[in-house]
């Protein structure tokens, strides 16, 4: 593994329990693919948090946003379930970064029902151009995970 990636490591950030509402369901019977995007969004910003980057936002506009976001379905989530979304920082790059993800079904006895991933990047709210990860943030997000190597 090259340093700043942390793409082939198995442990994670985050993980948080989310309930799985009827009005998640759509037509066909099983959740919304849209669900699992906001599931893997709620993990991604208890991980902001974690790392102080939404206090980067508020006191200086500069923040994250995502260009790319990718999910594989394994099996669909019904409800009742309760899911398990796990979240980790597996690369971070100059100005971008990606975070994996897995979502696993309780009421399967935890297996993973999807995984995912996003790129975000790093951008000035008042240009609207990315920036550099600044050190403390790379930092921070390091010390969080452990170890990026």
């Amino acid at each position: 593994m090259v340093p700043g990636d942390n793409s082939e490591s198995t442990k994670w950030a985050v993980s948080t329990d989310i309930t799985v509402n009827w009005g998640d369901m759509d037509a066909l019977g099983h959740v919304n693919h849209s669900k699992f995007a906001t599931w893997m969004e709620t993990a991604r910003m208890s991980y902001f948090s974690e790392v102080g980057m939404m206090e980067i936002y508020e006191n200086s506009n500069i923040g994250p946003i995502l260009a790319r976001i990718e999910a594989d379905y394994k099996f669909p989530i019904v409800f009742p379930d309760v899911v398990n979304v796990r979240t980790s920082v597996s690369r971070i790059g100059n100005s971008s970064f990606d975070m994996k993800y897995q979502i696993s079904s309780l009421n399967r006895g935890g297996e993973v029902a999807a995984t995912g991933k996003v790129v975000g990047v790093l951008v000035d709210y008042n240009t609207g151009k990315p920036i550099p990860i600044p050190e403390g943030l790379r930092k921070s997000i390091i010390d969080f995970e452990g170890s990026m190597d």
